[in-house]
Formats: C-alpha cells, structure tokens, sequence
C-alpha cells in the first residue's frame, strides 16, 4: 500500500509484517509532529501565563478560547472523528470511483454546516459566555469581546479535521500532527508582541488588546488547517463541491455522527460543570485572599500536561492503525480487529503508564519548568502541581479509553460508545459537584482533577468489558499475553520507579527545575528498564532491541 492509495487492502498473512512496520513507521511520523507541537505548545502556554497569569484576566482568555473549540467538538467534531475514517475507508473498498465522490458529498455537507454552525456562535456569543461563566461587569464584557473574536476558530477547526482525515485515509498522517507547530508558533508571536506593547495588565484589557489577542489567536488556527492544503494536493486529492446530496448513501454516516454528537454533548455536561465551578472557586480563592490562582486557568494548564502522553503516543498509534481496523471490520474479520486494539492497547501503555508515573513523582517540578515565569508565582505553581498529580492515575484509562471506542468505530458502532461513557460523565460531574461542596476553595478544583481519574478508571473498564463480547472470544495462543497483564506489570515497575525518580528530583531541585525533572526522569526510566527484562515486559524490551538495532545501523 503506498502513500497515495484510496483503498487500503485487508492485511494478508504474509504481509502482516510489512503492515505493521508500515504502522509503527507512521506512528512515528505523527508522534514526532505531536511531540514538536505539544513542546511549542508549552512555549505557548508558558507565554500565555506569563502574560495574563492564572487570576481572573488568564480566566476570561482561557474560557474565550476555549469556547469554540467546546462548541466543534459539541456539534461537529467529535462526529467528523469518529465516523470520518471509517466511512471513507468503506466508500473506497465498495465504491467504483474509489469514494470519491461520496467524499466531495460528505466535505460539502459537513463545511455548510460547519459555517452556519460559525455564524451562529458569533451571534450568541454573550449567552455563550454566560452559560459557561458566572461573570458580571467588566469580567464579562471583556471574556465576550474574546469569545467573538475567537469563535470563527469553529470553522477553521471542522476544515482542519475533514482535511486532516482525508488524508489519514489515504496513508498519509504526518501533517495533521505538524501543522499545530504552526499555530503555536502564530500564538508564541502575537503573545511576544502583547507582552511588548501592553500596559501592566493587571486585571483589564484595553480595546487594542483585546483585539490583538481575539485575532492573533483565531489567525493561528486558521494558519494551522490551510497549511494542510500542500499535503493534499501531494495525495492528489481535489475537493469538488456536490450538493446532490439525496440518495447519495450519506444517510448512514449522519445516523451514526447523532450518537458521536449526543456523546459529545453528554461530555460537556460534566466539562461545564467542571468550567462553572472551578470559575467560582477561581473568585471565591480571590476573595478569601488565598495565594495561588486554584481556578479554571489552574485546572487547564494542568490538563494540557496531563494529556499529552496520550496525544503523542496513543492518538498516533491508533490514528495509524484506524484505517486498517476500519478495512479489517467491513470484511468482517473481527480477530483482526481484537488483535489490533490489543496491540494499541499494550504498546501505548509501554509509554503511558511510565509517563503518568512521572506526573505523579515530579509534579512540581514539571509545573515549575513550563509555567513559573512572568506573573506565576510559586503559590500557583503549588495549586497547579497538585492538581497535575490528581490528573495522573487516570492518565492510563483514558489512554485506553480512547483505544476501546476507536475499536466500536471501526465497527460502524457509535451507539454503544454513547451510553457506556454515561458511566464516565455521570462519575466525573457528581464527583466534582462533591468536591466543590466539601472541599475549601484551595482544594476544591484539585478534587475535581481527582474526579476526572475514577471516573476514567470506571469507563474505561465497562468499556472493556462490553467491547470484549462484542468482538468475540479471543484465540487461543500458546503465549497468553493480554492487555490487562501488562497495564499490571508495568504498575509493578512503574511504582518503585517513581519513588526513586522523586528522591532523584529532591536532591537535584537545588540546582532549578529543569535539573529536577532530569534527573527524576532519567531515574524513573532507568529503574522501569532495569526491571522490564524480570517482569518479562516484552514491549519495552522489543523497543529498546529496536533503539539498539537503529543505533548500530
């Protein structure tokens, strides 16, 4: 299968080698792209922190910003990423023109509705704000200025996706991962030339500024899906529109993109329970006069850390592998199906598991490294580590979480995924409410990263369970090796491991942050490879033969 086919072929036996090269290959590809953009990511939001803070004037941004990407996924996004793939995957294999007029039937449909969807926002963007806020007076005005200028990010959001995705199924996945970098960069600058140009922003923005920021951010997402543009025309891919969309077979898709939006939607119940909280313990810690901002700007800052093992190593691997799961599920061979999500499962939890450690054991530290410059304070970075190590444990079932859907995805099933992650929103927002209640504001939104954990660790178990049924019994093999065995081995390596990475950051941090989170991870590392060959952890051992073999050639 080369870089341009349309249709990927069902894996052969003989072949199954070459595939899954050609996989590791672009998980590679991608997760280098995530790694650069998520390491400008923390440039980014290093920059962002310093220029705003976490108070009340880093709030109202990061809500406006936040905003339209919560609106996409709500109503769109997260349809376009479940079901895109898979039926583009179908409508090559059974279409005579290699789907692709079903895929200028399914762009066009999706982009009308994204620019209806845009305008829309823009219009209520006060009762947007007001929805996800308790803000009054200034606070208000200024985080809906914002949210205007940012909102347009929806459109550029679902292009970036539907391109993005065209180009996932035709082989080519590297530059959905790359082109963030260039976003990060736009930000990075409109940030810089902020910091340059502004008065001491205590706690309002001028008119200019809040012009400057609302477009400079909404200009790096637009750069960020245009730049798809070169890749796709290498794919040899040319989008025409078609409105003749009656009797087209697009029927299905929208069936099954209504349960990935009411999923979608079932999420930012529990994501605005969370928003509306942690707002209000941000202004009651500022009333109480409280050191360190333990509001929203806290929480999120702690949540892009937390997420980006998973973004680098779990979205790459499956997003390599979710063609071939699609192909293997239209055939019906359900085995292929279960041995590649097993394998997703255990080699993402080879680096997941240790990396979800390493929050856990160097929490300060890491916060310290990335957000402690500008208007952070010591205090802040306190609140932030505290809640980065609440996020930790559930770093591992998210990350299989995630791996599980894709497996009903593949499938056509996106009913299923819909009622077993009520167990996950009802968890997360019940759990939540109770920390606010009962935890004082210092704590209180740390006990809502808490919240997120169990109710991951629960989804991604009753995911588990019912995904196992569906997909059948598993074959019976001489060598047993199962997901759940290694997620528990690794826990056994990873324990002792975090242990001796904290001690190592302790006797390191005299010499700053970046020496601590060094010397801690080099330990933790070396402590887990020590112990993979005892605990016959085959995927870390197979990976380290890999490094060795590349090093030697």
């Amino acid at each position: 299968m080369t870089a341009t086919d349309t249709r990927p072929a069902a894996p052969a036996a003989d072949s199954a080698a070459p595939e899954k090269t050609s996989v590791l290959r672009s998980g590679a590809l991608m997760a280098a792209g995530s790694i650069v953009s998520r390491a400008t990511g923390f440039v980014r939001s290093a920059v962002v922190v310093a220029a705003l803070g976490t108070g009340l004037l880093g709030d109202g941004y990061a809500v406006a910003n936040t905003v339209p990407n919560i609106i996409y996924m709500l109503l769109v996004g997260g349809a376009l990423n479940a079901v895109f793939v898979p039926e583009l995957v179908r409508a090559a294999k059974e279409h005579a023109d290699g789907g692709a007029a079903y895929t200028d039937r399914l762009l066009t449909a999706c982009t009308a509705a994204l620019v209806a969807l845009t305008a829309a926002a823009v219009l209520a963007a006060p009762l947007i704000v007001s929805a996800y806020t308790g803000y009054s007076g200034a606070q208000e005005s200024t985080t809906v200025a914002l949210a205007r200028y940012c909102l347009p990010q929806i459109l550029f959001y679902g292009l970036f996706t539907l391109l993005g995705q065209v180009l996932n199924a035709r082989g080519r996945f590297g530059a959905m991962m790359w082109t963030p970098v260039l976003n990060n960069v736009v930000i990075i600058a409109v940030f810089g030339l902020f910091l340059s140009v502004s008065h001491d922003a205590a706690g309002t923005l001028t008119a200019a500024e809040t012009r400057l920021l609302g477009i400079g951010t909404t200009a790096g997402i637009v750069v960020q899906a245009l730049a798809l543009i070169p890749s796709l025309r290498a794919a040899r891919f040319r989008w025409r529109p078609r409105f003749d969309w009656r009797g087209s077979g697009l029927g299905r898709p929208l069936r099954n993109a209504g349960w990935t939006v009411l999923l979608v939607l079932t999420n930012q119940i529990a994501y605005w329970v969370v928003t509306r909280l942690s707002t209000a313990t941000g202004q009651s810690a500022v009333e109480a006069g409280l050191a360190g901002g333990a509001g929203y700007t806290a929480y999120s800052n702690a949540y892009q850390l937390w997420i980006v093992p998973q973004g680098i190593i779990t979205v790459s691997l499956v997003t390599a592998l979710m063609p071939r799961m699609s192909s293997a599920a239209t055939d019906g061979d359900l085995g292929a199906v279960r041995r590649d999500i097993s394998y997703a499962l255990r080699s993402s939890a080879a680096l997941v598991v240790p990396a979800a450690a390493l929050m856990a054991a160097l929490a300060p530290w890491v916060m310290g490294s990335v957000f402690g410059y500008g208007r952070t304070t010591d205090a802040d970075i306190a609140v932030m580590a505290g809640m980065l190590t609440a996020f930790a444990p559930g770093l591992i079932a998210f990350s299989a979480q995630y791996v599980l859907s894709r497996g009903f995805y593949a499938l056509g099933d996106t009913r299923t995924p819909f009622f077993l992650n009520l167990v996950i929103v009802a968890l997360n927002a019940g759990l939540s409410a109770a920390a606010y209640l009962l935890l004082p504001p210092r704590w209180a939104v740390t006990g809502m990263a808490a919240a997120s954990s169990v109710a991951f660790l629960a989804g991604a178990a009753v995911t588990a369970y019912v995904l196992a049924r569906r997909l059948g019994p598993r074959a019976r093999t001489r060598r047993r090796v199962t997901a759940v065995r290694t997620h528990l081995r690794l826990l056994a390596a990873c324990l002792p491991a975090a242990a001796a990475g904290h001690l190592a950051a302790r006797a390191a941090e005299r010499f700053g942050d970046f020496a601590a989170v060094a010397a801690g991870t080099i330990t933790l590392g070396l402590v887990v490879v020590l112990l993979a060959g005892p605990l016959r952890l085959t995927e870390i051992t197979d990976l380290l033969d890999s490094l060795r073999r590349k090093l030697r050639r």
